[in-house]
């Protein structure tokens, strides 16, 4: 019996013990209970402004929820390519990530609104819109694609870049085989414009550069510093066709497991972390054109009129879907 009792009082102990262990937080939040942690991944490298908007949302997340979420990101594309991990994010191995608007093109159509030349007259129209309603609407057209947006990211405007040739109007673009996302909006672009467009990933850029696949590419400054494309590419030229944001976007089955304060905390961050990165981006780009300089990249100012004639056609066309004219109509009531 004595033995008996002394087992009892051992077991009684180890499920004590096993309780108390179970109620211990794995992450040291500040409620004492484990923290939930999101996932987010991208392809940017750390030192790319965009990626430090990224590193103060997560922070963001972290202080404002006092610790009870958190946000790991896994940069440098660890974790895939840009399409890949936007696969990723649907099958809910991936909760959140950072995707150019034009790369949503092909889930939803109300994304094409954001890659179209010139439909931003300014970057205070740019902003205007993008912290708009308008901008709202488009995050929930892919709800059913299983992810929306939460918030957005400047990308500045974008230009064509060569390896050694000027481009100071569209006929300078005849024959050059120019990278371009995949997106039907770009490639119609250039087609208009006179180039040949050819879309593939942003870390194959350097390469096809290199090897003479393509003659150029279109992005803004960082893809010359933060991207290496200065030591193969030497000329850019300022047209600016197009100001295409990055979108934060995260798993529509993730959102939706949130609760109420989580979604605020999440919203919250996000607005403020775009905020930073808005106030960031202008010091960020003109030290990269300092760095591009002393890499050797030449660069050019050019008359934008010649550009915005030639892809008037597409403005048109794109008219002709009475959802997206009423968006164009929307955000040309911003300006």
């Amino acid at each position: 019996m004595k033995k008996k009792s002394i087992w009892v009082l051992v077991l009684t102990l180890c499920l004590f013990v096993s309780a108390c262990s179970s109620n211990t937080s794995s992450s040291g939040s500040a409620s004492g209970s484990e923290s939930k942690q999101l996932k987010l991944a991208h392809n940017l490298s750390e030192d790319h402004p965009v990626h430090k908007a990224l590193a103060k949302f997560a922070e963001n997340v972290e202080q404002n929820s006092d610790g009870a979420l958190k946000v790991k990101i896994y940069s440098n594309g660890v974790l895939g390519s840009e399409k890949e991990v936007l696969e990723q994010l649907q099958s809910g191995a991936v909760d959140m990530t950072k995707v150019s608007a034009g790369a949503l093109e092909s889930f939803s159509k109300e994304y094409s609104v954001f890659s179209l030349p010139y439909i931003f007259t300014s970057k205070e129209h740019y902003h205007e819109v993008m912290n708009s309603d308008v901008a709202k609407q488009v995050y929930q057209s892919t709800k059913d694609d299983g992810f929306i947006g939460f918030t957005w990211f400047t990308s500045g405007a974008r230009s064509f870049y060569t390896v050694d040739k000027q481009v100071e109007k569209p006929a300078d673009l005849n024959g050059l085989k120019i990278r371009v996302m995949d997106s039907p909006t770009a490639i119609k672009m250039v087609e208009l414009l006179g180039g040949t467009p050819t879309p593939m990933p942003f870390g194959e850029i350097y390469t096809a550069l290199q090897q003479g696949v393509v003659d150029g590419a279109e992005s803004n400054v960082t893809a010359l510093t933060t991207g290496k494309h200065g030591e193969v590419a030497k000329v850019f030229s300022r047209n600016e066709h197009t100001m295409i944001p990055d979108i934060g976007i995260i798993s529509t089955k993730t959102w939706e497991s949130l609760s109420d304060d989580e979604k605020s905390v999440i919203e919250k961050s996000a607005q403020e972390a775009t905020a930073y990165h808005s106030e960031q981006w202008d010091k960020s780009i003109a030290e990269e054109t300092e760095k591009a300089k002393e890499m050797g990249v030449t660069f050019t100012e050019v008359n934008k009129e010649p550009f915005i004639e030639k892809v008037q056609p597409l403005h048109e066309e794109m008219k002709e879907d009475a959802d997206i004219a009423k968006l164009m109509e929307d955000i040309k009531e911003l300006e």
